[in-house]
């Protein structure tokens, strides 16, 4: 990629390309639970939107790498995307899905009923919101972004994907947006919804946000 330096002469500049996916669609996210650390198997509906993210992917980019968190739902929806390129998923344990802790596998209502003022702040302010036995979203943002930066640091001029959990890729946009976590709500990040970002001389550029209109054909 050519840019401009100071004296406006062109120069080659370092781009990572990210296509931040989530993974497909899982029991538990209507009716809504906790899901968390339960390692969930796709849907039928899940591993047929993997195919059409794969088919997206193909289409348009050349990745060289994919990272994905441990979790099944995860590793089986990058799987999908990699086999048209022959890439084998990269596990990475730092990309996990956040710690529910003892609301893991519960419904909200269900939490609601034990910790009714833990669970108001987790959707009113989740920045401020301590989960029984869980994870921060402060804790999540520390573990996510260290991966983040060391895959772009490997890949400086790769397009690479990543395939992480709902919690993982919001907190992920707002740190390539400089915003604050008390924004966690204010991204939507729908299943095997992709986003796009470059990394550019060590600053993010966000192109696209949830697009989802791959899966149109579902």
């Amino acid at each position: 990629m050519l840019g401009m330096d100071a004296a406006g002469r062109l120069t080659k500049q370092r781009m990572t390309k990210i296509i931040l996916v989530r993974h497909g669609h899982v029991e538990g996210i209507a009716s809504e639970r906790f899901r968390g650390r339960l390692d969930l198997l796709l849907t039928a509906t899940g591993r047929r939107q993997a195919e059409l993210t794969a088919k997206r992917i193909v289409s348009v980019w050349q990745p060289a790498a994919i990272y994905t968190s441990p979790m099944r739902r995860c590793i089986a929806t990058g799987m999908a995307i990699g086999l048209p390129f022959g890439l084998e998923v990269q596990p990475d344990a730092r990309m996990n899905d956040i710690d529910y802790g003892q609301w893991q596998g519960l419904t909200p209502e269900d939490a609601r009923s034990s910790w009714p003022k833990d669970v108001e702040t987790w959707y009113c302010a989740p920045h401020l919101a301590n989960i029984p036995g869980g994870e921060t979203v402060q804790a999540v943002l520390a573990r996510v972004a260290c991966a983040l930066h060391e895959i772009l640091s490997r890949h400086p001029i790769d397009t690479v994907v990543l395939v992480g959990h709902e919690s993982v890729n919001r907190v992920i946009l707002l740190h390539a947006l400089d915003l604050p976590l008390s924004r966690y709500w204010h991204v939507t990040q729908d299943p095997c919804a992709l986003s796009e970002l470059d990394f550019i001389n060590g600053a993010f550029t966000v192109r696209t946000v949830n697009e989802t209109w791959h899966l149109n054909d579902l």
